[in-house]
């Protein structure tokens, strides 16, 4: 690579032929690699913690430390592709993100894997984003729409593949494949995107940002993350590190805020949520995605841990919410434009709600069928999620904040993504043990009920400190059902709840963008 950059991009032609080809397959790989990589490890935590000697929660950590890092580096992407040129960062980005992966499947404990997930995180940080952008600022005009749509329509698949792929790989060998697959991914792209795209790099220019802004996002997010994963095992406030955590991050995220306000090229331009639908749309995209995420991590280890199902049967269980997305998405995004963005945001929020009523009606004896239903449904809410509410947030925004206001949007929504995860594992456990005592404390000795249990275990060879055993268990898994179920009928009610902030945006229609 050298220091000169290509013609600007408007000077130069749309690529054609083979060389269009290549970047057509390409880049929508790497986007379906990192989506793939943020949702194949949801069904595999029980068999990663279980193989490192750590539990369920603190298996959690594999996708929160991800989320967040990457979370911190989105902002930073316009700068870079700025500083060193589009096609640079992109490839380093790519063969960086296979280092990373490479290196969690050799991490031999919970701790590095954290740490090499977090550098994964971050190495991927610029690849989605920079991605689009390649994609579109090389296709032909008339073709853009086409080429948005194939790259909506990856965005949709990868969550289908991530889980089922991350349970076979569970099931059938050793987890670290979840992260060697990645590596010769990574590589292919950096290899086919590099030669055709380099020669019409990016205009370069110093890019002008501050290394406090950065060092406040870092810290903030940094100790409000650690805070969520680290909480329910220290007791929350009650530990000194948690109280210092919770301090760092509310000085972090303050500074950040009061620094970027005056600050002449700010990493994330607080005067953004000036425009009301920018703060709506970053409003529902969070909350949104946090409710969303939340639930998608409680629901493969309810199975896996309760119900009996293998990694790669809790993947193919919760792979159907991809179907519709996949076929819807690309269509919504054609023309969804044409009307009001607030009516499909409802929609999607009323389905979202709907599905949550659903799961509600968990019981130890749930088939097949009662998981598969609410998973097929909730993707009719997904295809109405993402587009409108991009839509709705850009309505209004001058072109030359466009740059900024995406990549704090991103930003928002893959942080608050990583914070669900924490908080719904965290909400399920501390739920639980309140249902587990209440439970315990119903059990008369007595009780006809219980004595005939008792005569049955008995009966069937378990003597009487296994029978308890196995009481025990049965309370814990009935302890875990319920608070799933009152995590899901929360989520519902704040559904329905979004739908009502939804309309508080403008409703002028957006100019072309």
């Amino acid at each position: 690579m050298n220091g000169r950059a290509g013609p600007p991009g408007p000077s130069r032609p749309p690529l054609s032929g083979h060389k269009l080809a290549l970047i057509t397959f390409a880049l929508p790989l790497a986007t379906f690699m990192q989506v793939v990589d943020s949702t194949i490890a949801n069904v595999a935590i029980p068999t990663i913690a279980g193989n490192l000697g750590a539990s369920y929660s603190q298996g959690t950590w594999v996708i929160t430390s991800y989320s967040a890092a990457n979370a911190i580096v989105l902002p930073l992407t316009g700068k870079l592709a700025r500083g060193f040129g589009e096609v640079r960062v992109f490839t380093a980005s790519a063969l960086l993100f296979s280092l990373a992966s490479f290196l969690c499947g050799l991490a031999p404990d919970l701790t590095f894997l954290v740490l090499f997930r977090i550098f994964q995180g971050a190495a991927g940080g610029p690849m989605i984003p920079l991605a689009q952008t390649l994609l579109m600022n090389n296709y032909p005009t008339k073709f853009q729409v086409l080429a948005l749509a194939l790259w909506s329509a990856t965005v949709s698949v990868a969550p289908v593949v991530g889980p089922v792929l991350g349970g076979f790989i569970s099931d059938n060998h050793h987890w670290s494949r979840i992260f060697f697959i990645n590596v010769p991914l990574g590589v292919l792209v950096a290899a086919l995107v590099h030669p055709v795209l380099g020669p019409r790099e990016s205009p370069v220019s110093k890019a002008s940002w501050s290394a406090l802004s950065f060092a406040f996002l870092a810290v903030g997010v940094g100790s409000l993350q650690l805070l969520l994963d680290k909480g329910k095992e220290l007791d929350w406030f009650n530990s000194d590190l948690i109280l210092g955590l919770g301090i760092s991050s509310v000085v972090g995220i303050t500074f950040l805020i009061a620094w970027e306000k005056h600050n002449p090229n700010p990493l994330m331009d607080p005067d953004l949520f000036k425009h009301r639908n920018f703060t709506v749309g970053a409003t529902l995209i969070s909350l949104g995605m946090m409710l969303y995420l939340g639930t998608v991590v409680l629901l493969p280890l309810l199975l896996q841990t309760h119900y009996g199902y293998t990694a790669t049967w809790a993947g193919l269980a919760t792979a159907p919410v991809g179907i519709l997305p996949v076929l819807l998405t690309p269509v919504i995004g054609r023309f969804g434009g044409r009307g009001d963005p607030r009516i499909m945001i409802s929609a999607g929020f009323l389905v979202f709600a709907l599905c949550m009523l659903m799961r509600t009606g968990f019981a130890p004896g749930a088939d097949l069928k009662f998981v598969v239903i609410p998973q097929f449904v909730q993707g009719l809410a997904l295809a109405l999620f993402f587009v409108p509410i991009t839509s709705l947030a850009f309505i209004g925004l001058e072109p030359s904040k466009m740059a900024g206001a995406s990549g704090l949007f991103n930003c928002l929504r893959t942080l608050f993504g990583g914070i669900g995860a924490s908080v719904a594992t965290t909400l399920w456990e501390r739920r639980e043990a309140f249902h587990h005592s209440r439970l315990v404390e119903s059990i008369d000795g007595l009780d006809p009920e219980y004595l005939r249990a008792m005569e049955g275990m008995n009966a069937a060879g378990l003597g009487e400190s296994e029978a308890l055993g196995n009481l025990s268990r049965q309370i814990t898994a009935q302890g875990h059902i319920f608070s799933a179920a009152e995590i899901y009928m929360l989520c519902a009610v704040c559904f329905v709840f979004l739908i009502a902030v939804t309309w508080l945006a403008k409703t002028k229609k957006p100019a072309a963008a």
